[in-house]
């Protein structure tokens, strides 16, 4: 499929071999892969059925370990951990005498780590499931989260769609006022608008614990635990079963490419030592993002990183993952200072972290053979090939990487050119360059690029994203609470009742996104083939494609319209308008007539054997200044 490979075969090759032989003694030393990821299931804390609990924490270089919280009156040295193998300890505490856990449900507990050095250490368990923060403090607590009733989920997870429809969001600004909200508000106020826009995939953000709001949910304190600020686990569990009784999948933003460098509440320096989960000295250390880089070589940390993706998708049922940072996590040099030309040789050799490159390789494999429908995505930035090849032909195994050029190119057109100059060839180049064969997520804005308004949707596309509040043009940026804006909330909300006032042109926006949504549902473009471009022309600033059996025709031209433009098309026959810019409903003025009935001739034009005369207004007249675009589809 890419014969710029072939000089670098034995680089795949001794890829593909490490991978094997990571995946072989996850086989031999720990009874499967199965089981390996399953330790969230022995690590932390776990009750026994007869409510004996067990504690278990990996501290490698700690000298002592012991158990305090409100169940022991702090305690510090009531409760001391065993040592066992490989840095490992335990504690088992029996139950109290009427039979109930030693510890109660929504206690807060802390280990206490003695070093060589001397030192005593309060330090969440890695394996926390739930976190909080008292609202004075800075310090986030751990919370042990054994509910007496467990949410229990009532639907099935939805078959994976043949096209994926991603609505992109963060659960702490879905609201219009000035507050973090809450996991249930996402449920019964954004849910029902998602499932209305026709989107069939939501990509939820900012959920692993952070504690720093305003890091957009990058810095990671705790892996295992659902942000306490948006409400609890259970109401997350609910949020994503409602989902999926929508027909809606769900898919997790996990962040493993770093993590924060909190000590207090975060995995840094768990056991005392600068290593542990982490590369010591500058390896483990990321200079442009402040936060720690995991040693993907560990034992350990395979166990801890690997586990955390079952968690998610056993404990809360995500369909799927977009894998955050990609590319640092493939390069020693982390795309620091590196354009990536595209030339084949940035790809392998000494500057490809192979130990994060195998992480991926086994990641994707557990999860495809434990999953069958389970999706992931790679944000990579640097378009490492074989990135969604499967892993049994050598590659990473992704089922999608992110087309990172087109936000970029979007920001690019409204920020440095005239409406006249845009360059009708770069928007198509920059649309169709990728890869044969490679799906691609393709979007215009998404959370790196929150703008005003808009999407732009185009040919070549396999799916597309965005950020909540786009489909309607949300009016504002988006901005944390954070010292340098007096920790404002103005900024960090959506403004969804903006739609729903009538003498607001808001709705015109959010009823096109949602129509053309319904109509890819119906046509399901977006996983045919690769479409044809027969027009693109930079005097008229029109773009023509095809693609299943569904023509688009867009108008970039700020004051000219077309009648009798001829219009090439594969399949004979009569279409007809099925979405139309310049509609009523969407604030356009409604000159086309979707009566009209198009039929083609046997008149070959641009390379395909039919074509027809159609009629399109200019971009200024159709929907208020928005391009102006209209989709023929045959009758």
């Amino acid at each position: 499929m890419d014969p710029y490979l072939k000089p670098f075969e034995n680089d795949l090759q001794r890829r593909y071999g490490l991978f094997k032989k990571q995946l072989t003694l996850l086989e031999e030393a720990e009874g499967g892969f199965d089981q390996f990821t399953r330790s969230y299931k022995s690590y932390g804390v776990q009750r026994m059925p007869d409510n004996n609990l067990v504690f278990k924490e990996w501290a490698p270089a700690a000298e002592a370990l012991f158990l305090t919280g409100d169940f022991n009156g702090w305690d510090n040295f009531s409760h001391p951990y065993t040592k066992k193998e490989f840095g490992k300890w335990e504690l088992h505490i029996p139950p109290k005498e009427d039979k109930t856990p030693a510890v109660a449900h929504n206690s807060k507990l802390k280990v206490v780590v003695h070093t060589s050095a001397g030192e005593r250490l309060f330090r969440i368990s890695p394996w926390a499931k739930y976190v909080t923060r008292h609202e004075k403090s800075v310090i986030y607590d751990w919370v042990h989260w054994d509910p007496p009733q467990p949410y229990i989920h009532k639907h099935p997870r939805p078959q994976k769609p043949r096209s994926l429809r991603i609505y992109e969001s963060h659960v702490g600004i879905a609201s219009p006022e000035g507050k973090v909200a809450s996991y249930s508000n996402f449920t019964h106020n954004v849910l029902p608008r998602i499932k209305d826009l026709g989107y069939n995939c939501i990509q939820l953000m900012a959920i692993m614990e952070h504690a720093y709001y305003a890091s957009f949910g990058y810095q990671v304190t705790s892996f295992f635990a659902a942000s306490s600020r948006c409400g609890t686990p259970e109401e997350l569990k609910e949020l994503i079963d409602v989902a999926h009784s929508l027909g809606i999948i769900v898919l997790l933003d996990v962040v493993h490419s770093h993590a924060s460098k909190n000590t207090e509440d975060g995995l840094n320096r768990f056991d005392g030592s600068d290593s542990c989960f982490f590369h010591s000295g500058p390896r483990g250390e990321h200079s442009l993002w402040d936060s720690r880089l995991f040693n993907y070589s560990g034992w350990e940390v395979l166990r801890f990183l690997l586990s955390n993706l079952r968690w998610w998708m056993e404990e809360y049922r995500f369909d799927g993952f977009r894998f955050d940072g990609v590319s640092s996590m493939l390069y020693h040099h982390h795309g620091i200072g590196s354009g990536f030309s595209g030339d084949y040789a940035e790809y392998f050799g000494l500057q490809v972290d192979e130990d994060s490159l195998v992480y991926l390789m086994l990641a994707n494999h557990i999860l495809h053979t434990l999953y069958e429908d389970c999706i992931t995505i790679a944000e990579d930035v640097s378009g490492m090939p074989t990135l969604c090849c499967p892993v049994q032909e050598g590659g990473l195994g992704f089922d999608y990487r992110l087309a990172m050029a087109i936000p970029d190119k979007w920001i690019q057109i409204l920020k440095e050119f005239k409406d006249e100059d845009w360059n009708m060839g770069n928007i198509v180049f920059t649309m169709t360059n990728r890869r044969y064969g490679e799906k691609c997520i393709a979007y215009a804005e998404s959370h790196d690029q929150v703008l005003l308004s808009g999407n732009l949707h185009s040919s070549k596309t396999s799916l597309l994203c965005l950020i909540a509040g786009n489909e309607f043009g949300h009016p504002e940026w988006l901005d944390f609470p954070r010292v340098g804006n007096n920790e404002s909330y103005h900024y960090a909300r959506r403004q969804f009742n903006l739609v729903d006032t009538d003498h607001l042109r808001y709705w015109q926006l959010y009823a096109f996104d949602r129509d053309m949504n319904r109509t890819e549902d119906k046509y399901g473009w977006l996983a045919a083939s690769p479409a044809y471009i027969s027009v693109k022309h930079e005097g008229d600033k029109v773009i023509v494609f095809e693609r299943a059996n569904v023509i688009f025709i867009f108008n970039f031209h700020p004051t000219n319209s077309y009648s009798n433009y001829r219009v090439a098309a594969g399949p004979p026959g009569k279409y007809k308008i099925k979405l139309d810019s310049d509609g009523i409903q969407y604030g356009g003025h409604g000159r086309l007539d979707h009566n009209t009935e198009f039929f083609t001739e046997p008149m070959e034009f641009n390379n395909l054997p039919n074509s027809m005369l159609a009629s399109f207004p200019c971009r200024m007249q159709a929907s208020g200044g928005h391009i102006s675009l209209g989709i023929l589809v045959q009758s």
